[in-house]
C-alpha cells in the first residue's frame, strides 16, 4: 500500500493552473485600442484637478483612520498566514497529499479529496493544513490538564516514528501490535503488566538463577513478549485522556474501544479510512514516512508546548501561595 501512494507524480496544480491561464488572443482583445489610449492621455483642466483635490480632501477628512485601519488589517492577515504550524510546501514535499487508488477509497472521505489524478485521489492540502492545526491545539490542550495522550502505530513505517516521539514527550506508545481490550480491559492488561515487573525483579535479585535453566529461559522470553507489547504502555497507570492514532483503517480495534470509552481520537485518516468516528482526522497520506514524520512531529511539539504551560502554571501556583 506504500508504494501506491508514495509514487511520484507530476504537479497537478501546475497543470492546470497553466491550462487555465489566458491565451496572446486574449491579451490582444483586453488591450485598450488606439483612439482609448489617447482619450486617456487628454491633460486634466486647472476645475478638474481642483475638483479632485477637493473630493481627496474631504475624503482624509471623513476617514482619517482609513490607512491605519488598513496597516492593521494588513498585520493581521499577515499573522493568519503564518500562524499554521505547517505550511503547504512543508505538506507537499512530505508527499502528504497522495491518496490511494481511487478503486480503494472511502466515499466518507470525498469532502477532503481535491481531485483524481493518475487513479490516484490528491487530498486537499488547505484542508490537511487546518485540520492539523487544530489537532495540535487539542493535543497542547489536553497535555495542560495532565492528560496522558497515548500513541498508536503498528505499521511497519509508522513504528520507530511514534515510538521516538512518545518517548520524547513522555507519552504512553503501542507500536509492536494493538492487544484487544487495551483499554476496555484495562485491569487485565495492568496485570499483564505487574507480571513484567516481577520478571525483572526476579531478575534483578538473583531469583531467576535458581531455577532450573529451562525455565528462566521462559521466564525471559515471557518478559520479552511482554516487554514488546506492553513496554510502551508500563507507566500509564489509568486510562489516557486521548489517543493519536497512524492509520485508523489499520488500528480499527484501537478506534471502536476509544469510541466505547469516550476517549477523544487526534488521527491521521487516509483516503480509505472512515472519519466518521474520528474527533480531529487529519486527512493525510498515512504510509509515506515524511509525512508520518511531519504529522507526529507537530503532534509532539504541540504536547510539550501543554506540558511547558502546565508546569508554568504551577510555579506561578507556588510563588502565589508563598
Amino acid at each position: 500500500m506504500a508504494d501506491e501512494t508514495t509514487t511520484e507524480n507530476p504537479d497537478v496544480r501546475d497543470e492546470d493552473a497553466a491550462d487555465e491561464a489566458p491565451s496572446s488572443d486574449d491579451v490582444d482583445d483586453a488591450s485598450p485600442s488606439e483612439d482609448e489610449a489617447t482619450d486617456s492621455a487628454e491633460p486634466q483642466t486647472d476645475e478638474d484637478t481642483t475638483s479632485a483635490d477637493a473630493e481627496t480632501t474631504d475624503a482624509s477628512q471623513e476617514a482619517p483612520g482609513n490607512e491605519s485601519d488598513a496597516e492593521e488589517a494588513e498585520a493581521t492577515a499577515d499573522d493568519e498566514k503564518t500562524s499554521h504550524r505547517t505550511t503547504i510546501e512543508e505538506l507537499l514535499k512530505a508527499g502528504a497529499h497522495f491518496g490511494h487508488l481511487t478503486s480503494r477509497w472511502n466515499p466518507r472521505m470525498e469532502k477532503y479529496i481535491f481531485m483524481e489524478r493518475n487513479n490516484i485521489h490528491i487530498i486537499d492540502l488547505m484542508q490537511t493544513q487546518v485540520l492539523l492545526d487544530e489537532a495540535a491545539e487539542a493535543a497542547k490542550r489536553f497535555a495542560r490538564r495532565g492528560k496522558k495522550i497515548l500513541f498508536a502505530g503498528t505499521k511497519k513505517q509508522a513504528q520507530d516514528i511514534v515510538r521516538e516521539h512518545a518517548e520524547e514527550c513522555g507519552m504512553p506508545h503501542m507500536v509492536d501490535r494493538w492487544l484487544g481490550g487495551t483499554m476496555t480491559n484495562f485491569q487485565t492488561i495492568r496485570k499483564s503488566i505487574r507480571r513484567m515487573e516481577e520478571i525483572e525483579r526476579m531478575d534483578r535479585d538473583g531469583t531467576l538463577d535458581k531455577l532450573k535453566k529451562k525455565e528462566k529461559l521462559m521466564r525471559l522470553r515471557e518478559h520479552e513478549k511482554l516487554e514488546e507489547t506492553l513496554g510502551g504502555i508500563r507507566d500509564m497507570a489509568n486510562l489516557p485522556g486521548a489517543i493519536y492514532i497512524v492509520d485508523v483503517k489499520r488500528e480499527d480495534i484501537a478506534v471502536s474501544e476509544a469510541n466505547n470509552l469516550g476517549i477523544p481520537i487526534i488521527a491521521m485518516v487516509d483516503t480509505n479510512g472512515n472519519p466518521k468516528n474520528i474527533d480531529y482526522p487529519i486527512p493525510v497520506n498515512d504510509d509515506a514516512l515524511s509525512s508520518i514524520e511531519l504529522v507526529t512531529s507537530t503532534l509532539t511539539d504541540a504536547v510539550q508546548e501543554g506540558l511547558h504551560e502546565r508546569k508554568m502554571q504551577k510555579e506561578e501556583k507556588k510563588k502565589a501561595a508563598a
